[in-house]
C-alpha cells in the first residue's frame, strides 16, 4: 500500500511539474511597432502571438483587425500596456526613447531591430524577430530566401537602360518632396537599376517649381497615398515643374502601394519585381 501511494504521489508531482512548465512556456504576447515588422511576424506564421500593433501595420488586412497603439515613432504607452504585452518589437527607428525605457522599467522585454532600408538589414529584422518567437530555423530560411530572389532580379536590371533616371515623389499634404540618399526610396531605384535624380541629396526635402523643372526625370516613381494627395494622375502630370519632363510627357508615372514600395519587409522581391518590370517601358 506504502509502494502504490508513493507512485501515484511521484506521477502527481511529475504531472504538476509538466503543467507548470507549460505555463512557463506559454506563448508570449507581442506588439509590434512597424508595419515591416508585423509583416515579417505573418511571414513566419507567428501571428497568433500579437496582441496589438502600430498604425503603420497595415498589412496583410488581418493585422488590421488588431488593437493599434499609436504610430511607431510615437507610440502609446498606455495602449501597449493595455495590451499586457511580454514583448515589443521595435526597430531603431520606434519611439520615444522615454517611453521604451519606460516598458523596459515595468518588465516588458523590448527588443530593438536595425531599421536601415538594405537588404542586410531585412535579413538581421527577419532573424531577430524570429528568434525572440523562438523560431530561429523558420527565420533563417524565409531571410535565406529573400535574399536569393532579390538577388535573383538583378540581372534583370539590364533590361534598363543607364539613362533611366527616376524622381520619387512623396506628399501628405498635397505639397510634394523628392527623396534623396539614405531613404528606402533610394535604396530600392537603386536595386532596380534606376538613377536617382536626386543622388546628391540627403533624406527628403520639398520641392519647388523651379526644382522639378530642372531634374527631368524619364520616370516618376510615387505611392498611391501620395497621387491622391496631389489630385490623382490628372494632378500629378499636370502639376507645375513637371508637366514638361519625359516622364510626364510619355506618361511614365510607376505608382505603387506605400508599405510594399518602402516598407523593406518579406515582400521585398515582390516590390522589386514591380518596380523593374514598370520601368522597363
Amino acid at each position: 500500500m506504502r509502494i502504490y501511494y508513493s507512485l501515484t504521489s511521484l506521477l502527481l508531482l511529475f504531472f504538476i511539474a509538466s503543467f507548470s512548465a507549460l505555463a512557463l512556456a506559454k506563448p508570449p504576447r507581442v506588439v509590434s511597432l512597424g508595419g515591416p515588422l508585423t509583416e515579417i511576424i505573418y511571414a513566419l506564421n507567428a501571428e497568433q502571438h500579437l496582441v496589438a500593433v502600430d498604425q503603420s501595420s497595415v498589412y496583410p488586412a488581418a493585422a488590421n483587425q488588431l488593437p493599434k497603439v499609436g504610430y511607431y515613432r510615437q507610440f502609446s504607452l498606455e495602449g501597449v500596456l493595455a495590451s499586457k504585452a511580454d514583448i515589443v518589437l521595435a526597430t531603431d527607428q520606434a519611439g520615444p526613447p522615454q517611453a521604451l525605457a519606460q516598458l523596459r522599467k515595468m518588465g516588458i522585454k523590448v527588443i530593438i531591430l536595425p531599421g536601415q532600408a538594405n537588404l542586410s538589414a531585412l535579413s538581421q529584422r527577419i532573424r531577430g524577430v524570429a528568434a525572440a518567437l523562438n523560431l530561429p530555423q523558420q527565420g533563417e530560411q524565409l531571410a535565406n530566401k529573400i535574399s536569393q530572389e532579390v538577388k535573383a532580379l538583378q540581372p534583370t536590371t539590364s533590361t534598363i537602360t543607364s539613362t533611366s533616371s527616376a524622381l520619387m515623389l512623396m506628399s501628405r499634404s498635397g505639397e510634394p518632396e523628392g527623396a534623396g540618399k539614405n531613404t528606402s526610396a533610394d535604396a530600392m531605384m537603386q536595386l532596380a537599376g534606376l538613377h536617382n535624380v536626386l543622388a546628391q541629396q540627403q533624406g527628403y526635402k520639398p520641392l519647388s517649381r523651379e526644382g522639378m523643372a530642372a531634374l527631368r526625370p524619364d520616370v516618376i516613381i510615387t505611392t498611391t497615398s501620395t497621387l491622391s494627395s496631389m489630385g490623382g494622375m490628372a494632378g500629378l502630370l499636370a502639376r507645375p515643374g513637371l508637366a514638361q519632363s519625359p516622364a510626364a510627357k510619355n506618361k511614365r508615372v510607376i505608382v505603387m502601394d506605400d508599405l510594399l514600395l518602402l516598407g523593406f519587409g518579406p515582400r521585398l522581391p515582390e516590390a522589386l519585381r514591380q518596380l523593374i518590370n514598370a520601368a522597363k517601358y
